[in-house]
């Protein structure tokens, strides 16, 4: 049996990263911030209890992040995968973003994954485990308005390719994924026929279990996905 963590797995790229994990046969701890999501994803993966447990932690929470991890070692033995997915976005010229909107978007997307990490680090350093973060290419690309998520995207690479320097000498794998545009629910968004050009979720999961299978002597540690032929190249 193999065990996986991801967090914001209810929707968009967390829910078919999960759904991809369970066709793989993994069992899976799911986390959301909203009961509303919970309730959505338990919906989704209907008639999979056994499998799956969903339930409500904050990211920014190391304490319930911990406490989690450990419900799911003292249920099924391992943790075997972590995909921090989990993110916000709050996107204002510098003079107009507020205090409370750069700590939401550093403290989600950065602190958020480092909690997770530590949550389940000496677990994966038993199962020689794999830690997948989920960036983007505001990581690398920086534009207006984007002061708060940019800083937590390029912080988030940087953090996901520091640890994996860190951990691959215990047989821990770390890879961090930076798509580009992706039909998914984030900032309000409702997607459409008109995001079929875009990277779709399952496209996202499917990359994370191909990096799954991937053999052991190789380690794809950070890779950039964009959209084919964004609506500008045509």
């Amino acid at each position: 049996m193999k065990v996986a963590l991801v967090t914001g797995g209810t929707k968009g790229i967390g829910l078919a990263v999960a759904q991809a994990l369970l066709k793989d046969g993994y069992h899976l701890g799911i986390t959301a911030s909203s009961q509303a999501s919970i309730d959505q994803a338990q919906s989704a993966l209907a008639n999979l209890e056994d499998k799956v447990i969903c339930k409500l932690v904050d990211v920014r929470d190391y304490a319930a992040q911990h406490a989690f991890a450990q419900e799911l070692l003292s249920k099924w033995g391992s943790i075997d995968v972590l995909i921090a997915n989990a993110g916000v976005g709050h996107f204002a010229p510098i003079d107009e973003l507020s205090a409370q909107q750069w700590n939401d978007v550093i403290d989600i997307n950065l602190t958020g994954v480092f909690n997770s990490v530590k949550s389940c680090v000496d677990a994966l350093k038993v199962s020689k485990g794999y830690i997948i973060s989920i960036a983007s290419l505001a990581g690398t690309n920086f534009f207006e308005r984007g002061a708060a998520y940019n800083a937590s995207k390029f912080g988030l690479v940087g953090f996901s390719q520091a640890i994996m320097l860190d951990l691959r000498k215990y047989g821990v794998k770390v890879t961090t994924i930076m798509p580009g545009s992706v039909s998914t629910y984030f900032n309000n968004h409702t997607p459409s026929e008109k995001d079929a050009w875009k990277i779709q979720p399952e496209d996202i999961a499917r990359l994370v279990t191909d990096l799954l299978h991937m053999p052991a002597r190789t380690l794809p540690s950070k890779i950039e996905v964009r959209p084919s032929i964004p609506p500008s190249a045509k």
